[in-house]
């Protein structure tokens, strides 16, 4: 078992209301007040659960700059009252932010019973594959 801090143990609950209420924001019409808290929450929780040092150094790595201008600029956006177009430029930019880490992801969820036969369709597993060759975790 993981053993977490009590700083990360807060920044994991940060983070978790923070993309409840991204969602919940987006399943209510893209409901601006709610989509600001949980930019803000899941912002803080992830500076609380890897170190604010590290989320810097994260995020403005000279590689990453734009994927940052876009995922920052997406929360400003929203921030002062534009979600829809916020909401587009964050989901933009988290992709570009954390493009090296699907593959991960996709190796992990191909070990789930139901979902990984699901990934290992023949149809499935050619885009997905082909879509993780160029990615590298950095």
């Amino acid at each position: 078992m993981i053993s977490l801090t009590d700083s990360q143990k807060i920044g994991m609950g940060l983070t978790g209301f923070g993309v409840f209420f991204l969602f919940f924001g987006m399943i209510l019409f893209f409901d601006k007040a709610l989509l600001a808290i949980g930019n803000i929450l899941f912002v803080a929780g992830l500076a609380f659960v890897i170190g604010l040092e590290r989320t810097f150094r994260f995020f403005f790595q000279k590689h990453k700059i734009k994927a940052t201008s876009f995922f920052l600029g997406g929360v400003f956006v929203v921030l002062i009252g534009w979600p829809i177009i916020g909401v587009v430029l964050e989901i933009y930019g988290f992709f570009l932010l954390f493009r090296g880490f699907f593959p991960v992801v996709v190796g992990f969820i191909r070990r789930i019973p139901v979902l990984g036969s699901i990934l290992n369709l023949p149809f499935i597993s050619a885009y997905v594959d082909k879509a993780g060759e160029g990615n590298t975790m950095v």
